[in-house]
């Protein structure tokens, strides 16, 4: 089902409705969206600029409470949090008509001078199918965002915070918390981070590691070695930094030193568009861009022309069309396509 878009009247005021909608979209992101739903959510984005920027105050917002949920304790005289904590829709939808009281109590939990109890330990297994993606908010206020076909498990115990990314790609916004390093492993490579948004990818014969915010060590996960390789004069320590890709080659047992690029504002956008829905090309080869769309649909491309493959082409699109693709590539690129029961042929015509 897809959360509900409000209408809103000539006199009513456009914001509140749009603030609802928000919620109820990040509530079904958190669970799950399917391909219907991120087809609905990316044209609700597009359907007005204001919607992003609400969306994105309104997840900012939960997430920074969420840290103060962890690292603060409740007065006296509270019920204990699991006893009264009111469902997850209910949360969200009071956030976004009530974040003056909420600033207001997170002021009267900050000052209480108690010392906070320690975090129980905490456990998850997510996983995503062909063509989902899915947001966690973990209890540290953290967030994990699958791709396609991915799957991670979450461990988060008093000193650190461990994900393993067991297949496929994800993405994650981490809480700021010094005592407690966040580490994702990705086959025998090992990222870590203290707060920082990073992205990883994990490939049959490599690794992906881009950040787009603050810096990360990207180490071997057998003996803690780094991958990277920094003058000194930059860096005490090498650190992949935000604007950075590091592409690590692996095998079942090792990994080769990272080879680290710098990306642009348009090739970080490019990079990091399926969180929205959208795949989006500049100048690709078809071989990467039908590579690409393969990973978010059942109903796979086939290049059966050797002279289309390094053809360049751009474009953005969302995630499960791969008919509008074939159908860009029929109009205005001479490509004649075979379409099957699962699979589609593209070739030059005659």
């Amino acid at each position: 089902m897809q959360p509900n878009v409000h209408n809103v009247g000539e006199d009513d005021d456009p914001i509140r409705p749009a603030e609802q909608t928000a919620a109820d979209w990040l509530i079904a992101r958190d669970r799950g969206l399917t391909r219907s739903q991120q087809a609905g959510f990316v044209a609700w984005l597009r359907a007005d600029a204001r919607h992003a920027k609400i969306f994105a105050e309104l997840e900012d917002t939960w997430t920074r409470l969420g840290e103060l949920r962890e690292t603060v304790p409740a007065a006296p005289d509270q019920a204990p949090a699991a006893a009264a904590r009111p469902g997850r829709r209910g949360k969200i939808i009071w956030l976004a008509t009530g974040l003056a009281a909420a600033a207001a109590l997170a002021f009267t939990w900050v000052n209480w001078s108690r010392p906070a109890p320690a975090a129980p330990d905490y456990s998850l297994t997510a996983s995503t199918d062909i063509g989902e993606s899915r947001r966690l908010t973990l209890p540290d206020g953290s967030s994990v965002e699958l791709n396609t076909e991915s799957a991670v498990v979450v461990r988060l115990t008093e000193t650190e915070r461990r994900v393993q990314l067991v297949r496929g790609e994800a993405n994650f916004q981490v809480a700021k918390n010094p005592v407690r390093p966040f580490i994702v492993s990705a086959g025998v490579v090992a990222v870590r981070a203290v707060g920082t948004a990073f992205d990883v990818r994990l490939q049959p014969q490599a690794v992906e590691v881009l950040v787009t915010e603050g810096r990360v060590r990207v180490n071997n996960a057998a003996n803690g070695a780094s991958l990277l390789t920094t003058p000194a004069a930059i860096s005490d320590e090498p650190l992949l930094v935000a604007g950075q890709r590091a592409v690590v080659s692996t095998s079942a047992t090792s990994a080769t030193s990272a080879t680290v690029a710098v990306l642009g504002p348009a090739e970080i956008e490019q990079a990091t568009s399926w969180q929205s829905g959208r795949l989006e090309f500049v100048a690709t080869p078809l071989a990467s861009i039908v590579d690409e769309f393969n990973r978010y649909n059942r109903h796979k491309l086939v290049i059966a022309d050797p002279r289309l493959a390094a053809r360049r082409f751009g474009g953005t699109f969302l995630v499960g069309d791969h008919e509008e693709l074939v159908r860009v590539l029929e109009a205005d690129f001479g490509v004649v396509a075979e379409r099957g029961a699962t699979t589609t042929s593209l070739r030059l015509a005659p």
